[in-house]
């Protein structure tokens, strides 16, 4: 009798988990997503038929539904509440992804201390540390709470057990990466196993009324680790930033279904812990008698936040045929761009053959288009040797024509430098409401801003037009 032939439905095929693209082979890198590790086999799936069952609940108008239990419970720590919305909704599963060492555990830590009482109990489940090494670091940040619960586990089955005898109104596990299902195949922290832990917590959390926060890592690109379907599932995802060297650390929204997206929280690491920090202007200012070449302030929105910080430059004669260019905090693309416009706008030619440093002041990261304005005042003030005023901020986005344009939320970058005790500002045109006894210059171009330094002072090289002419 001849063999049978294996038929099409027979053979397995590979899809992408990530897009779902398929194919016949199995490939490294998913052509459709360009993601790598993604092809996994399936087999043909067999066609069923859903009848209808039995609903677990009769379906209301929405004006009748009880909102009330869905009402925010805070954390505590207010600088968090503030990125959630007012607190974590009951039921809501928040996942929280950061660096290594950029102080998750710790905030985490802290929060559960905090959010523990008589009426909610907080489980703490670490699955990268022993109980005894989290206990040692909650002596350190006084995170010692008798609501407060722990258990290092690794198996899914043991954790679900842990919440039927604790019954915690608040869950944080520490990592989802490092919890896997017996009876999933696949090493911790692989695709397949993320995805079921992360539905079987889901799952409990809606079940019970219960907030849960995951911890994710993070690749070395800085995106989260694992399916994308992870943070399409959890109702809420937070970045944790900043850089390990220095003080300040942000919680940034990036997903929220129960508030806004736009909202910072600010975090200050010591040795202590990790504090709120309402007001974080003062991480990111010098504080002198005197003002000095070479720098500039300017008022940078995180989110809704204003935040003032100082910018400072420095040039000096270069010992090698190509100067140097090296940026902190800045873009150098931007600080690259400032410096032409600097050279062809504001006629100033001393910076093209110099050392030229530029950084922020604090850690703090300048991305937004309203710090040209600042940037290109500290090049100038370092190329001429010159200080700018006191108590002067510049707030500006500068094109390439020399123009400078304006920006979102002038008035609200205006408040924050007034209730500082800043009383001078350099502001685009029609700037708005301006806060009672505080001057502000409009500049339209570069060469109005650059007015604001003593001509006197000015070391302007001659053009090479100029010089054959």
């Amino acid at each position: 009798m001849a063999a049978r032939t294996k038929t099409t439905k027979d053979r397995p095929s590979y899809r992408c988990t990530e897009c779902g693209w398929q194919t016949a082979k199995w490939l490294g890198r998913c052509p459709e997503c360009q993601a790598w590790g993604t092809i996994e086999e399936y087999g043909s799936p067999a066609v069923r038929t859903t009848t209808p069952g039995r609903v677990t609940s009769s379906a209301l108008p929405i004006g009748q539904v009880d909102g009330r239990q869905a009402t925010a419970r805070s954390t505590g720590v207010p600088e968090l509440d503030r990125v959630l919305g007012g607190g974590i909704v009951p039921g809501a599963v928040v996942l929280l992804a950061g660096e290594p060492g950029v102080g998750k555990s710790t905030l985490l830590l802290d929060v559960a201390a905090k959010a523990a009482g008589d009426e909610h109990r907080t489980l703490y489940v670490t699955g990268e540390e022993s109980a005894s090494q989290v206990r040692l670091r909650a002596d350190r940040i006084g995170a010692i709470h008798d609501h407060l619960y722990l258990a290092a586990e690794t198996d899914l089955a043991a954790v679900l057990g842990h919440l039927d005898a604790v019954k915690p109104s608040l869950l944080i596990l520490d990592s989802v990466q490092t919890v896997a299902s017996p009876e999933i195949d696949g090493a911790p922290g692989g695709m397949a196993q993320v995805r079921e832990v992360a539905g079987a917590l889901i799952r409990a959390s809606k079940e019970r009324g219960m907030s849960t926060l995951l911890v994710g890592h993070v690749t070395k690109d800085g995106a989260i680790a694992g399916p994308r379907l992870l943070e399409h599932l959890v109702d809420v995802v937070l970045h944790f930033e900043g850089d390990r060297h220095a003080r300040l650390r942000l919680v940034r929204g990036v997903k929220n279904r129960y508030g806004a997206t736009d909202e910072v929280g600010c975090f200050e690491l010591h040795d202590e812990g990790i504090t709120g920090l309402a007001d974080p202007s003062g991480l990111f200012l010098t504080r002198r008698d005197e003002p000095v070449p070479g720098t500039c302030l300017t008022v940078t929105l995180e989110g809704r936040r204003p935040l003032v910080a100082e910018v400072q430059a420095l040039t000096v004669d270069s010992q090698i045929p190509s100067p140097r260019r090296t940026t902190s905090g800045l873009e150098t693309s931007r600080v690259s761009m400032m410096l032409a416009v600097l050279e062809q706008r504001g006629r100033i030619s001393a910076l093209g053959k110099r050392d030229i440093y530029s950084a922020t002041v604090g850690g703090v990261k300048l991305s937004e288009p309203a710090a040209d304005l600042a940037v290109a005042l500290a090049l100038a003030s370092a190329a001429i040797d010159t200080p700018l005023p006191k108590n002067l901020v510049a707030i500006g986005e500068v094109g390439l024509a020399g123009e400078v344009r304006r920006v979102t939320g002038v008035q609200r970058r205006l408040t924050e430098a007034h209730r500082l005790g800043f009383t001078h500002a350099l502001v685009p045109g029609d700037p708005g409401k301006v806060p009672p006894g505080m001057k502000v210059l409009e500049v339209a171009d570069i060469g109005d801003a650059l007015r604001v330094l003593p001509r006197s002072r000015r070391r302007e090289a001659p053009r090479e037009e100029e010089d054959r002419r």
